[in-house]
């Protein structure tokens, strides 16, 4: 199924006849409530959407990112080959983590801000999301997936000043507005394989990054493994699995994001966000 976030309305169920809100067909509260209530009410939810028919037309600027208050997100860093070269660091032996905090997180359609007096070198990174569906601690890799939900976009838009100059990634990965996500979020039996998906970047109509995820290092099983033999995860955490190589720091000349620009980050099968950049 295709969830999604109404601004101003409520959690839905997409289909290609428009939007049912989650309350008309039995459920009241947002996606991380649907996710914690567990697998069963999603199935309900099924159930009921195939005797509605009052949809709503949906209106993309509606969206809101599917999910405001996981409990963590967990980001990769250099989890793709080309990306670790480009960026001229070592491949890492195990996953590089760090977080991105809630309030970074934005819609689909908002804009990214960013404030000039703070940071110059604001860059954009395409990344395909996992959301946990349920307890995950120390898992094996062949059971891995059955501890998703479902999966959404991640645009990983980075401070590289702040970033490189305080030696640690936290700070220049959570300005607000830094985590753009969305449109939707698709629950895992729509997508398939992980390993197998198209994603990509544009910036003002140029292609920037275009790869796929079977390019990952620790591909989507093994983060989940590797990563819950160390903390645990909970219905609704989400782990943000790196971007391939193309960024704006590591083009020669440079890259950076300015005012108006417009970023197009697309994973296939679940969709696109688009956003424009604001200075201020």
């Amino acid at each position: 199924m295709k969830f999604a976030m109404i601004k101003n309305k409520g959690a839905a169920v997409v289909t290609e006849a428009g939007y049912a809100l989650l309350s008309d067909l039995g459920f009241s509260g947002t996606l991380e409530n649907l996710i914690t209530s567990g697998g069963g009410v999603a199935g309900d939810i099924k159930a009921e959407l195939s005797a509605f028919s009052n949809y709503t037309s949906l209106n993309p600027g509606e969206l809101d990112a599917p999910l405001k208050s996981p409990g963590k997100i967990v980001a990769v860093g250099l989890n793709y080959i080309d990306h670790a070269s480009e960026s001229k660091m070592e491949l890492p032996k195990q996953p590089l983590v760090f977080t991105k905090f809630n309030s970074s997180i934005t819609g689909p359609y908002d804009p990214v801000v960013y404030p000039a007096s703070l940071t110059g070198e604001v860059d954009y990174e395409v990344e395909l999301a996992v959301v946990i569906g349920k307890k995950a601690k120390n898992v094996s890799k062949a059971d891995a997936l059955n501890y998703v939900f479902g999966y959404t976009v991640i645009n990983d838009v980075s401070a590289r000043d702040i970033q490189f100059a305080d030696g640690q990634w936290v700070r220049g990965k959570s300005l607000d507005t830094f985590c753009p996500m969305g449109p939707y979020l698709i629950t895992k039996d729509e997508i398939g394989d992980p390993q197998n998906l198209k994603l990509s970047c544009t910036v003002n109509g140029v292609v920037l990054q275009d790869a796929t995820t079977a390019d990952m290092i620790f591909g989507v099983a093994d983060l989940i493994s590797i990563l819950s033999r160390s903390f645990t995860f909970e219905p609704g955490d989400i782990i943000s699995t790196g971007t391939p190589s193309g960024v704006g720091f590591a083009r020669k000349p440079p890259v950076y994001l300015r005012d108006n620009d417009v970023m197009i980050t697309e994973v296939e099968k679940i969709g696109k966000l688009i956003n424009k950049v604001k200075a201020i």
